[in-house]
């Protein structure tokens, strides 16, 4: 029985497709968008794909910078291509998209991966996504907006005066 995906999964799908591409013709960016766009029914999502893929070419270096410093002993360059590019979108969704829990993000990575990379990629997505979630919420640079979005688990000492 095949799953029907939501419409923000596909949008996601579609900006890995698109990023894939870009990969290989980085010239190519605006007629992607109208050949991949074709089939979208939803303005949103494509206003949120075409979102996310700006992000994740726009701050490409510092992302790959911040993978570079999760995944020690690996050269970004050995890491499979999808791979690589489903970690940039989860880290653009984690730091530039306000409104979508973190944990969603790298659920929806390691959902993608499981359709268009190896078995083991999810692992390894995960891996990198939480070390760069946790490194985020530590030194209060995660910035999430809504509820649900705002992590408000108390310390030990803080529900302890209460």
């Amino acid at each position: 029985m095949k799953k029907i995906k939501s419409k923000r999964r596909i949008a996601r799908e579609k900006s890995l497709q698109i990023l894939y591409a870009v990969e290989i013709n980085p010239d190519a960016l605006e007629g992607l968008f109208a050949t991949f766009y074709s089939e979208m029914e939803s303005e949103n999502e494509k206003e949120f794909s075409q979102n996310l893929v700006r992000k994740v070419i726009r701050y490409r270096d510092l992302i790959d910078q911040m993978i570079e410093e999760k995944a020690s002993n690996w050269d970004l360059s050995r890491i499979a291509l999808i791979d690589r590019i489903l970690i940039r979108m989860g880290i653009a969704e984690i730091m530039y998209f306000e409104e979508i829990p973190p944990k969603v993000t790298i659920n929806e990575m390691i959902d993608i991966s499981k359709e268009f990379s190896t078995s083991k990629s999810g692992k390894f997505i995960n891996g990198i996504l939480d070390s760069i979630l946790i490194e985020l919420k530590n030194s209060k640079q995660l910035h999430k907006i809504g509820r649900g979005l705002i992590d408000t688990t108390l310390s030990k000492n803080q529900s302890s005066k209460n």
